[in-house]
């Protein structure tokens, strides 16, 4: 429980802070400025995209004997996240047209550079967490979250100029990605191993490739039915997307650890996963209840949205260690399909003609997992043992 808390630090700091300053744009500059929160939502799973292949992936890598995959991984996660984000930036007209959101466009650009940041420093996090360095894994997120929001926060107090409030907050926050690069790199042999890196965690690569496709859909879908879906969908966003990055971040990651070290423990995992799972929605609840009068709400499509998550948050734990386990330890290949097919129907449904899109597919996936991946776990894992 306590490698799941300390895991899930950096989650709960990174997702939190940056929750915080669109809270604080919203109110020092401008009000709509909370909306980039949504319409940034897909590219964040483009930065989950690239932190299972040349993070996670390359560092199981080096735990099945390729040592030199870790720094060969960040070398070649860092260009391939140069090219990806450039190429968004290049083409952020047609996208936000697209999402049909009206925002400024200046703190949108702000937003994915932020993100290509904390994929660098993601990148960073999970080879330190691989090298059981999880202490100083917090103290580098603590860092570069709390330099982004007092940055923020204090020119956006100084200054009405937008170029005056992003360009030096993302001048400190990539010097100080510099430097911890700077620290993370020794002599090693340059290896493009990528087969492996996509292999070991091609779960969660499926699973953000789809999610990052559903969402990019499924959100101008539900817009489109008026701000009153839009708002509740915001707000339901704001007050479980930290918790998300919590149990995603922690749940899974942890249980690879010691699956490649082999010394996982699945009824233990799954105790410990509850455990957090209740924390989580008991915060969920408070936000609720404090950020509620802020917004002008429909309280009944609000509850809705609420409430498929609800229902997502209580079966995760348990299709998602039976999937890593699975992946890493019966196949790959069976395991990615079953989660291919599960993803493919995320994506299908979030095409339905319907304000709850998103959270319909989310929760039909979730439950095609739970009963799927429950199956293939007892007939191959637990009547074998």
């Amino acid at each position: 429980m306590k490698r799941l808390l300390r895991v899930s630090l950096d989650a709960l700091i990174s997702s939190l802070i940056t929750t915080l300053i669109w809270f604080v744009l919203s109110i020092f500059v401008e009000k709509d400025i909370i909306n980039i929160f949504i319409l940034i939502y897909p590219i964040y799973h483009v930065s989950g995209i690239l932190k299972s292949v040349f993070a996670t992936g390359a560092n199981i890598s080096k735990e099945k004997g390729n040592k030199d995959d870790v720094l060969s991984g960040l070398t070649f996660g860092i260009i391939f996240s140069i090219i990806i984000f450039g190429l968004i930036l290049i083409n952020i007209n047609p996208y936000i047209n697209f999402m049909q959101i009206n925002v400024s466009k200046s703190f949108v650009i702000y937003a994915i550079i932020q993100i290509f940041l904390q994929t660098i420093l993601n990148f960073v996090l999970v080879k330190l967490y691989y090298e059981g360095k999880n202490k100083v894994a917090n103290k580098y997120s603590i860092i570069f979250y709390l330099l982004n929001f007092i940055c923020i926060l204090l020119t956006s107090l100084i200054f009405k100029d937008k170029l005056y409030i992003i360009i030096p907050t993302l001048l400190i926050l990539s010097t100080f990605i510099i430097y911890i690069l700077i620290k993370s790199y020794q002599r090693f042999k340059l290896k493009f191993n990528l087969l492996p890196w996509l292999k070991y965690d091609s779960v969660r690569l499926v699973d953000n490739v789809f999610l990052g496709l559903g969402y990019f859909f499924g959100i101008g879908i539900a817009v489109s039915y008026g701000t009153s879906y839009a708002l509740a969908m915001t707000f339901v966003a704001l007050i479980t997307d930290t918790q998300w990055d919590i149990i995603n971040s922690s749940i899974p990651e942890v249980a690879k650890i010691d699956i490649s070290k082999k010394v996982f423990d699945y009824k233990k995992h799954l105790k410990d996963a509850y455990k957090l799972i209740g924390m989580v929605l008991i915060s969920i609840i408070i936000l609720f209840i404090i950020l509620f009068s802020y917004y002008d709400l429909n309280i009944k499509i609000t509850l809705i949205y609420l409430a498929f998550h609800f229902l997502d948050f209580l079966i995760y734990p348990v299709y998602v260690l039976k999937t890593v386990y699975l992946q890493l330890e019966y196949s790959a290949i069976k395991t990615n399909c079953n989660n291919l097919v599960a993803r493919v129907l995320r994506l299908i449904l979030s095409f339905l003609k319907t304000p709850f899109c998103t959270v319909i597919a989310q929760v039909s996936s979730a439950v095609y997992q739970f009963i799927s991946v429950s199956f293939i776990y007892k007939k191959n894992i637990s009547n074998k043992n």
